[in-house]
């Protein structure tokens, strides 16, 4: 049956989410993000196996300093973080990605308990099978259950149940790419599927300077902007779409007022784009944009009230030394 776990491997399982749905979700999303006034498609379909390996390669550029200073943070204070939660623990993470970061905690855990239970879900399956597969191989009392499948998918139907007490993960200011009140929607259907005494371990980027931050999301090498066109490379590979990614350009500005950054693809000229799987052609005007990716920033009093609007009480804050990221320990009472 689809929704079982499937054993791949020693001390592994996987469940994935039926591949029509996935497609249709993508299908749809595209027709209706082309038929908008204001063009877009959600971040969310930057990372399949092309995306995710290019976000992986971001993660190295000097400009994106957020996944070195989510790092720091986790080095230093995962013996904090866990014992700030007592055990014994069973570990989640929402968009795990290839799991480097989260290290540091399993190994804390793993110091503190005979064996420990981890739980991935991200929507790129080659990915997150070889990062789970590696941490197995890693660590010898770590049992793995991966969920391919969208983060609603396995919250709404109760995938995630668990009698020991849960420290879920959702680093990388993830959240930050929700519009705010699909923030709040995504949140309380996470504070929803756990138990009091639960908590989520938060990763919010800093409100700091325009220049540094537009730099984090539009790098001189030109890798965000790979990033960021590879949304169009995807309708042309999944959808029959005929996007010359030459004819855009990616551009990213940060709205001081409403604390985001947001990323668009510039048409650089005026074209019609015809998308076969879906039946449709989709006129771009020049400089029309599509807007594909919100990265909301943070300060402490936005992370406590999006916190209490979504079940949670702070516990705790973590910076790095230059206070750019925090990581926020969310419980649930």
């Amino acid at each position: 049956m689809p929704d079982q776990l499937t054993p791949i491997g020693d001390r592994l399982l996987l469940y994935r989410a039926p591949a029509p749905r996935q497609t249709a979700s993508f299908a749809d999303e595209v027709r209706a993000g082309l038929s908008a006034t204001q063009k877009r498609v959600p971040p969310k379909y930057f990372y399949d196996d092309l995306g995710s390996a290019l976000f992986e390669a971001i993660c190295f550029l000097p400009e994106y300093y957020l996944t070195r200073a989510e790092t720091e943070i986790l080095e230093r204070y995962a013996p904090a973080i866990v014992d700030a939660l007592g055990g014994p623990i069973d570990l989640i993470e929402f968009g795990s990605g290839s799991a480097r970061k989260t290290r540091y905690l399993i190994a804390e855990i793993l110091l503190r308990q005979r064996s420990g239970d981890y739980k991935p879900i991200d929507i790129s399956p080659s990915a997150l099978i070889d990062s789970a597969r590696a941490l197995v191989s890693e660590y010898d009392r770590l049992h793995v259950s991966a969920y391919a499948a969208d983060y609603f998918d396995v919250l709404l139907n109760a995938r995630l149940s668990t009698s020991k007490r849960v420290l879920a993960l959702f680093l990388g200011s993830n959240i930050g790419n929700y519009e705010p009140d699909q923030a709040r929607e995504l949140l309380s259907a996470m504070s929803a599927a756990f138990k009091p005494g639960d908590a989520l371990l938060l990763g919010t980027d800093l409100k700091k300077a325009p220049k540094t931050l537009e730099l984090a999301y539009n790098d001189p090498t030109g890798v965000t902007a790979a990033f960021d066109k590879n949304l169009l490379g995807r309708i042309n590979r999944e959808l029959g779409g005929h996007f010359d990614l030459d004819g855009f350009e990616h551009v990213a500005r940060y709205d001081v007022a409403r604390g985001v950054v947001e990323s668009f693809l510039v048409a650089r000229r005026g074209q019609v784009v015809a998308i076969d799987a879906l039946g449709m052609q989709a006129r771009f005007s020049a400089a029309e944009m599509i807007h594909t990716e919100s990265s909301y920033k943070f300060d402490f009093g936005d992370i406590e009230g999006l916190a209490g609007d979504c079940g949670f009480r702070v516990a705790r804050h973590w910076v790095d030394a230059q206070r750019r990221f925090a990581v926020n320990l969310l419980v649930i009472e």
